[in-house]
């Protein structure tokens, strides 16, 4: 049981971070996914593909700032990549290239502001458990700052996710996990508003390894 809960709160939240974006960010970094954007259509709100189609709409906004934690930052491009509401990956592929079909981009106005509209994934199965075990529920975020190489924030999760022990939540409180969402029913949407200070996250130091 002791094994399971730490791959559960390691394994599923932290590993996962990186495993589609890895597999796109051998060779040029160029290759990246957060990358397959037009710079001339980028703004601070985007909309995942499917999003009018799904049951639990999630709308994530909020600011980022600057590592001082006031000042906002502009012009920063946030991406976000997604499982389905089952829980998966799905994936398309388009010039040769595989790319998840659940994802979006928004570069902060000069307020630092950004929206996207989604929906509330499914909990994927933890790998290496047996029975299969359901982990938490996720959305893996990307941040390009100007002029910066892109790097990994913490996975965004659920507060009310019953994957999240008690004893989970001690574990992420002591690596400084920044990825937590809280929710709040608005009309036929969930809404969390999450704020972000860049360099900040233990999400970064699992991409550097």
């Amino acid at each position: 049981m002791k094994k399971q809960i730490v791959l559960i709160c390691f394994i599923v939240v932290l590993s996962l971070t990186n495993k589609f974006f890895a597999q796109e960010t051998s060779g040029d970094k160029k290759e990246s996914p957060l990358y397959d954007y037009s710079e001339k259509q980028l703004n601070n709100t985007d909309t995942i593909p499917s999003f009018k189609d799904q049951e639990n709409k999630l709308k994530i906004t909020g600011t980022i700032y600057y590592n001082d934690g006031i000042t906002p930052a502009k012009d920063v491009v946030l991406y976000i990549y997604q499982p389905s509401e089952e829980g998966h990956f799905k994936t398309n592929k388009e010039n040769g290239k595989k790319y998840v079909e659940h994802r979006g981009w928004v570069k902060t106005d000069e307020d630092g502001r950004y929206t996207f509209y989604t929906f509330i994934p499914g909990a994927p199965y933890v790998p290496l458990t047996y029975p299969r075990t359901l982990g938490m529920k996720q959305i893996l975020p990307v941040i390009k700052e100007p002029g910066k190489p892109e790097y990994d924030f913490d996975a965004f999760i659920f507060d009310d996710d019953p994957a999240i022990s008690s004893r989970c939540r001690k574990k992420l409180d002591r690596i400084g996990y920044k990825g937590i969402l809280k929710l709040e029913k608005q009309g036929n949407m969930y809404v969390a508003t999450k704020d972000i200070v860049l360099n900040t996250g233990s999400a970064m130091i699992i991409a550097s390894l």
